[in-house]
């Protein structure tokens, strides 16, 4: 994984890093409240603007399961007004038992955006999947080290 995350950084570094923000995890507002799901999903996690409208991203968290997960992917964030931003995070996860038994699967999830000078919001919405995935808002903060 931290060959991956390397690999992603270098893929990006002709855009200079206009911003490279870094996130220890996120907070999940599940839809299913009496299931008992792990909401602080603490991790480490980076994304790296190419463009104002696309940034690479990497990292890994405690999932809902409190398993390990990872992920990596592009954000593509085409609609923006002022400081928000909205799009999609596109990409693929990993260790949710229940899903391809923890393995690497596809996903695109509906992302907005607030990027302040040094700190910023990223909200998703991630759909329920039978008893494979659980559906949650999300909540990451992030901090961008190159204002």
């Amino acid at each position: 994984m931290k060959k991956l995350m390397v690999a992603l950084l270098v893929a990006a570094a002709p855009a200079a890093f206009a911003g490279v923000w870094i996130n220890p995890g996120f907070y999940s507002y599940h839809l299913e409240r009496d299931k008992g799901f792990n909401n602080v999903n603490t991790g480490l996690g980076v994304e790296a603007s190419i463009t104002d409208t696309y940034s690479v991203t990497a990292g890994f968290f405690k999932n809902s399961d409190r398993e390990t997960s990872r992920y990596v992917g592009v954000y593509a964030m085409p609609f923006k007004i002022g400081a928000f931003k909205a799009g999609a995070a596109i990409g693929a996860f990993d260790g949710y038992p229940k899903m391809r038994d923890g393995g690497w699967f596809p996903a695109i999830v509906p992302t907005v955006a607030f990027e302040g000078q040094q700190l910023g919001l990223n909200v998703s919405f991630i759909p329920t999947i039978g008893d494979q995935l659980h559906g949650a808002v999300t909540f990451q903060l992030k901090y961008n080290l190159r204002p």
